[in-house]
C-alpha cells in the first residue's frame, strides 16, 4: 500500500475546483485533510473573520463527512508532526505569496527536509507574478495589467470534489483540536455550498445592473463573494469560466474587479514591503497628525460619530457586520486621510481587525490608492466631499437612516447635509470639510517632485 498524502488546507476550503486535490490523487490513494489554526494568522484578524473562519472550517468538515484534522500552532512544527503521524510521503497546498505565507511555506519546507511540499495552484485566476511586461518587469498601472491579464488567461475550472481522493479519518490524535461554536452574529452563511449559492443568486439576479447598482450602497447591488473568495471557499477562475460568453456591461465590470484582486496579489509579491509602506516614497515625507487630538479623531471615525452621516453609517456598518460597501469605503478613507490627516495605515489596520472578508494585499493597496500614495493613486488633489458624496450614491438617505438611527427622522437627501443642524443625539461635525481639504493639498503639494 502506498502512503499517503497531507492535503493542507489555507485559503481554499472548498472540494470543487480544486487543483490541489488532482495533485494529490496523482501521488496517493488516500489523504490526511488538514488545517492549521495559525496565531500568525488569527492574531491581527478580529472577531467576526475568525467566527466566519470557524464556520467555514465547520462546513468543509461537514463536506469531508467529519475526517478533517483541525490542529493549532506553528505550522512548521505542525505540519511536520502530522507527516510522521501517519507517515505521509508528500504535503499537497495551493501556493500562497503572501509575505507572511511566503516565509510560512519556506519554513514548513525546510522542517520536512525529504518530504515534499508540493503547490499546486493559487487563490488567484492568474498566480501572482505570472502577468509580465515583455521584459519581465511588474506592471505598475492596472489598465495594462488587465489587458495582459485577459490574454493570459486562466485554466478551466478543476474537476475535483469530495472523492477525488480518499480521505483518512484522522480519529483523537493528539494533534486533533476541538473548532468552537462561532459566537458572532450577522455573518454570512459559511463554506462552499453557500458561496455558490451566493454566487448563482448574482449571476442570475444583479450582475446585469452591477455596473451601475455596486456603487449605490443601499441596494443589494454588490456580489457579497468577498469573504468567500478571502478563505477560497470558491475561486475566481470559478466565476470567470461562467462568466466566459457573457460580454454586457455588468459581466465586464465584474470581471474587471476580479482584475483589480488579482493585481493587487501581484503587486504586493512583487513589492512585499508595501503592506505596511507607502508604494509611492515620495509619500514617506507628507505630514500626518498625531497625539492625543489626533487619537481623539481616530476614535470618533472607528466609531462612527464624525457628524458626518455617510461616514458613520460606513463605520457603523463595519462595526454591525464586519463589511462595508465598496464606494462607501472609499468615502471614509479619504476622509480619514484628507479630512483627519491621519496615516492611511491606521485605518487599514482597524479594516483589517473588523473586515469578515479583510485581504491583506486588496485591503492595503486600496487604501493606498486612496490616501495617493499606492499604484493608480487618485490625484493628490481628489478628495471626497463626503456630504456630495452621500447625495450622489445615497440620494434617498436609505443607507444613512439605516445604519444611523439618530437620523431616522430626517427625509429624503437631506440627511446628508442636515440644513436644520444636526437633531437630538447626533454629532455636530467634528472638521471643517472645506478647511480641512484646503489643508489636505498644501501637504500634498510640498511633497510633489519637481517637474
Amino acid at each position: 500500500m502506498s502512503r499517503p498524502a497531507v492535503v493542507w488546507f489555507r485559503r481554499d476550503l472548498r472540494l470543487h475546483d480544486l487543483p490541489t486535490l488532482l495533485s494529490a490523487s496523482d501521488a496517493a490513494d488516500e489523504a490526511v485533510a488538514l488545517f492549521v489554526l495559525d496565531d500568525a494568522l488569527l492574531r491581527p484578524s478580529g472577531p467576526r473573520r475568525r467566527a466566519f473562519l470557524t464556520n467555514c472550517l465547520r462546513a468543509l468538515d461537514d463536506d469531508l463527512g467529519g475526517r478533517l484534522l483541525v490542529a493549532q500552532g506553528d505550522p512548521a512544527t505542525v505540519v511536520p508532526a502530522v507527516v510522521r503521524e501517519f507517515d505521509a510521503a508528500e504535503v499537497h497546498i495551493s501556493s500562497d505569496h503572501g509575505p507572511y505565507g511566503t516565509r510560512r511555506d519556506e519554513a514548513v519546507a525546510e522542517a520536512l527536509r525529504d518530504v515534499p511540499l508540493v503547490a499546486t495552484g493559487s487563490p488567484y485566476a492568474v498566480t501572482p507574478g505570472r502577468v509580465t511586461k515583455p521584459d519581465g518587469s511588474p506592471y505598475k498601472v492596472f489598465s495594462a495589467f488587465r489587458r495582459a491579464w485577459s490574454e493570459h488567461g486562466w485554466h478551466s475550472p478543476a474537476v475535483t470534489g469530495a472523492d477525488t481522493i480518499g480521505w483518512i479519518d484522522p480519529g483523537d490524535t493528539g494533534l486533533r483540536v476541538p473548532v468552537p461554536e462561532a459566537t458572532v452574529d450577522s455573518l454570512p452563511p459559511a463554506g462552499e455550498k453557500a458561496a455558490l449559492r451566493r454566487w448563482r443568486e448574482f449571476r442570475d439576479g444583479t450582475l446585469d445592473r452591477y455596473a451601475t447598482d455596486r456603487d449605490r450602497p443601499a441596494f443589494d447591488g454588490t456580489s457579497g463573494l468577498s469573504p468567500y473568495l478571502k478563505f477560497g471557499c470558491i475561486h475566481p477562475r470559478t466565476l470567470l469560466h461562467d462568466l466566459r460568453d457573457r460580454n454586457n456591461d455588468g459581466a465586464v465590470t465584474f470581471r474587471s474587479e476580479l482584475a483589480w484582486r488579482d493585481f493587487y496579489a501581484d503587486v504586493l509579491f512583487h513589492r512585499p514591503e508595501t503592506a505596511r509602506t507607502n508604494y509611492n516614497a515620495d509619500f514617506d515625507a507628507i505630514t500626518y497628525d498625531s497625539g492625543p487630538d489626533a487619537d481623539e479623531l481616530f476614535a470618533a471615525w472607528c466609531e462612527g460619530r464624525t457628524g458626518f452621516p455617510i461616514v458613520d453609517a460606513g463605520m457603523r456598518q463595519l462595526l454591525a457586520e464586519g463589511v462595508m460597501h465598496n464606494r462607501v469605503r472609499m468615502i471614509v478613507a479619504s476622509f480619514l486621510t484628507k479630512d483627519l490627516h491621519l496615516p492611511w495605515w491606521r485605518g487599514a489596520r482597524h479594516f483589517m481587525r473588523c473586515l469578515v472578508d479583510g485581504d491583506l494585499a486588496s485591503n492595503q493597496h486600496n487604501w493606498q490608492w486612496t490616501a495617493g500614495c499606492g499604484t493608480d493613486a487618485a490625484p493628490y488633489f481628489r478628495v471626497f466631499n463626503p456630504t456630495r458624496q452621500g447625495e450622489k450614491f445615497d440620494p434617498t438617505g436609505e443607507y444613512v437612516r439605516r445604519w444611523v438611527p439618530e437620523l431616522r427622522n430626517v427625509e429624503g437627501s437631506r440627511v446628508h447635509s442636515l440644513p436644520d443642524g444636526p437633531p437630538e443625539g447626533y454629532p455636530e461635525p467634528i472638521v471643517d470639510h472645506a478647511h480641512e481639504r484646503r489643508v489636505a493639498l498644501d501637504r500634498y503639494a510640498r511633497i510633489r517632485p519637481p517637474r
